[in-house]
């Protein structure tokens, strides 16, 4: 029997997590979304094709390869449809390449109401919501209310969606919400369950457990990064689920003895969308020269995002909740636009100085302390092999591996599957 190998993000998100499950796909028989929902904003390219998917697993354009959309996973039927629109586009066989589990639950016109609602009453307290309705999703989730896959094939669907509703315009109510475009929102909501419906509906548990009892190889890919966690991330401003390591035991139903290696994706540097404390960000000139070199906006939200030079504290909290067993580097491209970069080595926290990502960043000053490093002025964009990387380049890679105690196995230079390099 086989395990299954989990591939997350390590910073806020961005990392590259997509275009690093596809590269790996070939290794893999299922690739199985665990957590999230259309926040998620997958970048591929190849072929001159860029591609951003939302929910459907980053292993789709690889031929014979099964995508799970896992029952951790809050799904939208509209972006769904839209997405699985576009990949028939490129002619990509979604019926026979997707799968959907019955438990996971469904996004409603009134969820993504009730969360712009909500994000509008915070005013400056606003937490950086992406709008998508995830938030309430889960909320009815655990408040045990909400609607999932399975139920659309149910004749009292049409039933259960106006009970649940119901609560939603009383709720709405309060916020003193406008509710003009609801009706619209619905049609094109019900036209793209129909999209659903024709896809294959399954009990993925058992489906995933099977193909490990066939020693299939899985890959469960995550969403967002491990810093946005519900339980772990810097609360309040996270996402609405786990997305650490742990989550793909209960996004996915694998037992926590049956996860094999732990892939972490972190950038060369930080990023992050929205609100929320950020130790490393930079307000200066070197800031906006990794926002511009980088390319910094949001797939899903086009919002630009915050930028700062790598933190290893942060790194080393994130590694540790996951269990991490190799680590992936993207963007290291980006850092050829300086003389010199600098790492966040420790935090100057409560007159301490500390090595680890303490309890309360948001109402607490947290000073980074720095470490600078000559950086490697040569555009790797072109490069084709580990052994054609500047030693500068290299002598970071060995830094980090000192720092973190986990290897690096894969470098990225650049968006294209070509621009991936594997280390021995």
């Amino acid at each position: 029997m086989t395990k299954a190998d989990v591939l997350l993000g390590l910073q806020w998100g961005d990392e590259g997590k997509g275009k690093i499950v596809d590269v790996l796909t070939p290794e893999y028989d299922i690739i199985a979304r665990f957590q999230g929902g259309p926040n998620a904003g997958h970048t591929l390219e190849f072929n001159e094709i860029k591609h951003v998917l939302h929910t459907i697993p980053s292993g789709i354009f690889r031929p014979d390869t099964q995508n799970i959309i896992g029952n951790g996973v809050v799904i939208d039927p509209v972006t769904l449809a839209i997405e699985i629109d576009s990949l028939k586009e490129l002619n990509v066989d979604v019926q026979e390449s997707i799968q959907v589990s019955k438990k996971a639950h469904l996004i409603l016109p009134t969820h993504r109401l009730l969360d712009a609602a909500s994000e509008r009453a915070k005013g400056k307290e606003k937490i950086g919501s992406t709008l998508k309705g995830i938030g309430p999703t889960y909320m009815d989730k655990t408040g045990r209310n909400g609607l999932r896959v399975g139920d659309i094939i149910e004749e009292n669907f049409k039933e259960r969606y106006e009970n649940l509703k119901s609560k939603h315009l009383e709720l709405l109510k309060n916020y003193d919400y406008p509710l003009d475009e609801l009706a619209d929102m619905e049609s094109v909501f019900f036209e793209s369950v129909n999209s659903i419906r024709e896809l294959t509906l399954i009990d993925s548990e058992h489906t995933v457990n099977r193909a490990m009892t066939e020693n299939k190889k899985v890959l469960a890919e995550g969403a967002q990064g491990s810093l946005l966690d519900i339980d772990f991330g810097s609360y309040p401003f996270v996402t609405s689920s786990n997305t650490i390591c742990a989550g793909a035991c209960t996004g996915l139903g694998i037992a926590p003895n049956k996860i094999g290696e732990v892939y972490g994706i972190f950038k060369a540097y930080c990023t992050r969308v929205g609100s929320g404390p950020f130790p490393t960000e930079l307000f200066d000139e070197d800031g906006k020269r990794l926002a511009t070199k980088g390319h910094e906006f949001g797939a899903t939200t086009g919002r630009p995002r915050r930028c700062g030079w790598l933190d290893i504290p942060a790194l080393k909290y994130a590694i540790m909740l996951n269990g991490v067993t190799q680590l992936i580097m993207t963007k290291a491209d980006v850092l050829s636009a300086f003389d010199e970069i600098k790492v966040c080595t420790h935090y100057k926290y409560k007159g301490e100085t500390i090595d680890y990502f303490p309890y309360d960043v948001l109402n607490n000053e947290v000073e980074p302390i720095w470490k600078s490093m000559k950086a490697w002025q040569k555009d790797l964009t072109n490069v084709t092999s580990i052994d054609e990387l500047p030693q500068e380049l290299m002598d970071y890679v060995t830094y980090l591996e000192q720092e973190l105690q986990v290897p690096i196995k894969i470098i990225s230079v650049g968006p294209r599957r070509s621009q991936t390099l594997l280390r021995d």
